[in-house]
């Protein structure tokens, strides 16, 4: 009989958590996991899941103007936004009754409570019942951060703008990441007024800049508008409910929302590290080793809360890999190299590789293809809006080292672009490959 009640305890049923445990329990090992909210993480509870689904909510706004110019005589279109609410969160039910019953299916007992580090491979509830396990495994994730401004309280995160009673007619979103740029498109789509504001002069960092200028451009079209070089003073209420923005190098504004999209936090607060000696560096992330391994052998930690990639995919690669690695006797790493992404604003943008400055630091002799040009559903709906696909090549090898667009479909056409990148073909690969016509993907072997 074992010395511990479980092989492995994970503290946290997200994407990498729900992943790590379902594969260690196909190895035999006997798994539980504590969630204190809801087993399917960030991802699928209050992130990106429900947001896409907003994110194809809000196309019908451009879809049904668009129907017109095809022939379509569309009737006074009215938008529902409570509809559109309730049947994204019921369809996050489900999404949870699923995860819940991944676990469930493969023995992992599931505790529906906090659970805290409390000695060696020890994890004590918050109903107050102490577990044992042989290996501990932390997947909390991570958490929106918040401004210290006075006033903060007043305004919301991602987490809260699923659950509105309605869209507010002027919404203030602070920050220039995905996350601002994806709730300023869905947001002005359903009508209201949005304004960005963010304490630097750039959208999108890390994202090719050609792209970046082609989304600041087509937004301020759109009609969202932008404060840059803009930091918080204060946020107060006034009389009619709506807020006051007070901001340096601006003039105040009146809104009915500020939506904090700043950046994510790793959740490490309460856990007992410091009483373990689990170690964390100065953004509070875990540190691991390239198994995910922390400072201390039997503890492990995947995903978000280390601060490594915040994405979904990455979280799940980095659970997979451990489990394989400690329980089913295969040490794999995760190669964190040419990962794609996306942004799924309007219209969506999409990566992989180096940008184009990356690559000019980097290797010094490149050769950078373009097309630029209008999609053929755009040109018949009277649509002046322009894609832009971007390759970055190696001058010496030809080799194909970023990919690079925005567009409709940008993020689906991507991912299978990605595997040619990653494989390591160069522009003569896609050259030779006959294009699918008439797609906006063939431009990916026609560039010039």
């Amino acid at each position: 009989m074992s010395e511990y009640d479980y092989d492995l305890f994970t503290i946290g049923a997200g994407s990498g958590g729900v992943r790590a445990s379902r594969v260690a329990a196909a190895h035999g090992a006997r798994v539980a996991v504590a969630e204190e909210f809801r087993v399917g993480g960030t991802c699928v509870i209050r992130g990106c899941v429900p947001k896409k689904m907003l994110v194809y909510g809000a196309h019908f706004a451009e879809d049904l103007e668009d129907a017109k110019h095809f022939g379509w005589d569309i009737p006074e279109a009215k938008f529902d936004w409570v509809k559109l609410r309730d049947n994204v969160l019921n369809d996050v039910d489900r999404l949870n009754g699923l995860y819940t019953q991944t676990l469930t299916s493969h023995e992992v007992e599931i505790f529906h409570e906090r659970a805290r580090i409390t000695g060696p491979h020890e994890i004590t509830l918050s109903s107050g019942e102490k577990k044992t396990a042989k290996v501990i495994l932390i997947a909390t994730g991570a958490r929106p951060h918040v401004p210290s401004c006075p006033g903060h309280e007043l305004g919301i995160t991602s987490n809260e703008a699923f659950h509105l009673d309605a869209i507010p007619g002027r919404v203030l979103i602070a920050g220039a990441g995905y996350i601002a740029n994806e709730f300023a498109g869905i947001f002005n789509e359903f009508g209201a007024k949005v304004t960005l504001m963010n304490r630097s002069d750039q959208l999108l960092r890390g994202y090719d800049e050609s792209v970046r200028d082609r989304l600041l451009q087509i937004s301020l079209t759109k009609g969202i508008e932008f404060r840059f070089n803009a930091q918080f003073e204060k946020i107060e209420q006034n009389e009619d409910g709506s807020l006051k923005v007070s901001m340096s190098n601006h003039d105040p504004m009146d809104v009915d929302c500020v939506l904090f999209a700043t950046g994510r936090v790793p959740n490490v607060e309460g856990l007992g590290l410091e009483d373990v000696g689990v170690e964390v560096d100065d953004k509070g992330a875990i540190k691991v080793d390239e198994y995910s391994q922390t400072s201390v052998d039997h503890i492990y930690a995947v995903g978000d809360v280390t601060n490594r990639v915040q994405l979904t995919p990455v979280a799940i690669r980095e659970g997979q890999a451990f489990a394989d690695t400690v329980f089913g006797d295969k040490p794999t790493t995760v190669d964190y190299s040419c990962i794609p992404s996306a942004v799924f604003s309007h219209p969506p943008i999409a990566g992989v590789g180096m940008t184009e400055g990356e690559a000019n630091r980097t290797l010094g002799s490149v050769r950078v293809y373009t097309s630029d040009f209008r999609p053929m559903k755009n040109v018949v709906a009277h649509r002046n809006e322009r894609s832009l696909y971007k390759m970055i090549c190696d001058a010496e090898t030809d080799r194909v080292v970023g990919l690079h667009m925005i567009g409709p479909e940008a993020p689906e056409i991507m991912q299978a672009a990605a595997i040619a990148v990653k494989a390591g073909l160069t522009k003569a690969d896609f050259d030779a490959t006959v294009a699918v016509h008439p797609t906006m993907s063939e431009e990916l072997v026609l560039l010039k």
